[in-house]
């Protein structure tokens, strides 16, 4: 048993991390200290209005242990790591895990490439980047390609020079063919600098050179090579004019902003290179409740910049957070060089800082909406239904349905909706063993009986053994059978239920003579519903997918019924045989009409099965 007073009294005054544990010996919280014994007793202090996130949090601890490290920056760093392996339930959480894309030159190789790249290296490579839209960095790339003519190949060069013969990208003009020796390590390395001056920015020479190259070939009548360049002068011209200037300083810099609400929280960034605004992004944070923007924006740095490859040299923040010095340290020791976070209070980065939050809030309350939007869709309509059979509440629908072709393979169908959504891991299929006619109502009968029948067993079998675990499909009862018909299919339901002594309201989804939903029939009257309503789009949707599931059954048992009895009881064709001639003739009908020659063009069938085949087809028929 954890003695919380002695432990208590155990605790270093000495920096590190503490991880409290739940009964179940569940990682819930981890924090950092700079002092263990004074933050960890601080938890099991009464009215000290920590929120009742924490205080919540506080009730479940079963047991702590703690860490203890050399100075505050470790604390931190082992707190990151820790949180994110174990995800604790009341760390506030950065949800997105996205990693962005870069432009990558190896300028480390004798001919360079210019690639796209998901992760940054310490190599002899310069990367542009990160930025926001991987579509945006490709055809960049293949922009710099063709104005410079590199090359896209992996070859290891010169070592494998002439080796082979040049690729397609030099036959039509877009490579100088480094991979011949058509081109000298310098001149080649001269067009990769022009290249770095685009990325930088530069666009004003490859502009002058594009336009000199185009009114040349327009004056020669060159017109093919004219329109080429005219149309990568435009191709670059749009990369120059989405690069907007931002700050005159040119450095590299993120703004960070969120707006926050009861339970959610959205992060927004805009990524500043070489002082363009390149791009930006929003982040969602959970298990926020309870805690002041200052704490989520402090965890969000600290999970956001220990798992991103590029860290730039400023961190432009909303408001004041607690750790700031030890931040810089980390992300200054991360980066290689020194790194700062600052709050601007006026000017041009304050503005930029108050734009950022208000894309943050755009984004929380348009979220917001498409929640409200999606629980109409669902929650509500669960209720609209409530309200119109009289029933306290619905959590659970289950709907059935029967499919057959003259009694030919009769299934029927179980779908389960919880809150307004399909849970289709509870879906059932019933291959009716009782009933050989086309008989829906005992059809519909067997399925209801062998559902709830089973039901009860597990139901008694897992009381037999007393297991404390979620009910499964069939041990869970619903709130709302919907029976796919009227009054006939209703008064089925009833009388299985009143058999089982099961009570449970039963709706039936009655459909106008054009086979569209119109309304519930219950208890002995047909209750019409607004077929604008979130209701009744919810009660169609049931209907078509109990249908759609029904009908899909049917069909695979019909198809695998129909080729088993048509094939498998000729003598010599088994299941090779089988699909070499259902990969061959389009049909069964195709195969009843092909000669013992024709049938032999199937390389799997020798002559004597192929006359085997024609006779199970023509009985007496002598070819």
């Amino acid at each position: 048993m954890f003695d919380f007073s002695e432990e208590l009294k155990k605790l270093p005054a000495k920096p590190g991390v503490y991880i409290m544990h739940d009964g179940n010996d569940t990682i819930i919280y981890v924090g950092k200290a700079v002092n263990l014994h004074n933050r960890v007793r601080s938890y099991f202090r009464k009215n000290i209005g920590r929120g009742p996130q924490i205080d919540k949090m506080v009730t479940q601890i079963a047991r702590f242990e703690y860490i203890i490290t050399d100075s505050e920056l470790e604390a931190l760093v082992l707190e990151n790591n820790l949180i994110k392996e174990y995800s604790p339930r009341y760390n506030t959480m950065l949800k997105d895990d996205k990693t962005y894309p870069y432009i990558k030159v190896t300028l480390g190789d004798a001919y360079p490439r210019v690639m796209f790249s998901r992760e940054m290296k310490k190599d002899k490579s310069r990367y542009f980047g990160p930025f926001t839209s991987a579509a945006a960095v490709k055809d960049t790339i293949d922009l710099i390609n063709k104005l410079y003519m590199l090359r896209t190949c992996n070859r290891n060069l010169p070592k494998e020079a002439g080796k082979d013969r040049p690729c397609l990208n030099h036959h039509i003009k877009q490579c100088m063919a480094p991979c011949q020796g058509s081109i000298s390590q310098e001149e080649y390395r001269e067009e990769v600098g022009h290249a770095l001056d685009f990325l930088n920015g530069n666009f004003s020479p490859v502009l002058k050179e594009l336009e000199r190259k185009m009114k040349e070939a327009s004056e020669n009548m060159e017109f093919e090579e004219a329109i080429k360049y005219r149309d990568l002068f435009n191709s670059v011209k749009q990369v120059a004019q989405k690069q907007k200037i931002t700050d005159s300083d040119g450095e590299d810099k993120d703004i960070i902003a969120l707006a926050l609400d009861e339970n959610d929280a959205v992060v927004q960034v805009f990524f500043i290179r070489d002082g363009k605004l390149i791009g930006r992004e929003h982040f969602y944070m959970t298990h926020v409740s309870g805690n002041e923007k200052a704490q989520v924006l402090l965890d969000f740095v600290k999970q956001f910049y220990a798992g991103t490859p590029f860290i730039p040299k400023e961190l432009m923040i909303q408001e004041e957070i607690e750790d700031i010095e030890v931040l810089e340290k980390w992300l200054s020791a991360r980066k290689g060089s020194r790194v700062y976070i600052r709050v601007p209070k006026k000017g041009s980065k304050e503005k930029l800082v108050e734009l950022a939050a208000k894309n943050a809030a755009l984004v929380l309350s348009q979220d917001k909406e498409k929640i409200k939007r999606e629980e109409g869709r669902t929650i509500g309509a669960v209720k609209e239904i409530a309200a119109l059979i009289g029933v306290e509440s619905i959590n659970r629908m289950e709907a059935y349905d029967i499919s057959n072709i003259s009694g030919f393979a009769n299934v029927g169908s179980m779908v389960v909706y919880e809150k307004g959504k399909p849970k289709r891991s509870d879906y059932r299929k019933f291959k009716i063993k009782t009933v050989s006619g086309p008989d829906d109502y005992a059809c519909m009968k067997e399925v209801l009986t062998r559902r709830f029948v089973h039901g009860m067993e597990e139901r008694e079998e897992m009381a037999l053994k007393e297991m404390e675990k979620e009910f499964g499909s069939f041990t869970k009862f619903p709130d709302l059978i919907l029976m796919d018909g009227g009054k006939g299919q209703v008064n089925i339901a009833l009388e299985v239920l009143r058999e089982l002594q099961i009570h449970i309201p039963v709706c039936g989804m009655v459909k106008d003579d054009n086979h569209r939903t119109r309304g519930l029939y219950y208890q002995n009257r047909e209750i019409p519903i607004d077929r604008g309503s979130e209701g009744f789009k919810l009660i169609t949707r049931v209907q078509d997918e109990a249908h759609r599931f029904a009908i899909e059954y049917h069909r695979s048992l019909r198809g695998k019924t129909q080729v088993k009895s048509v094939l498998d009881d000729i003598p010599g064709v088994g299941p090779a045989r089988r699909k070499a001639l259902m990969r061959h003739f389009k049909s069964i009908e195709e195969m009843k009409e092909a000669s013992v020659e024709k049938l032999m063009e199937v390389p799997e069938i020798p002559e004597h099965v192929a006359e085997g085949i024609y006779q199970f087809f023509h009985p007496g028929d002598p070819n």
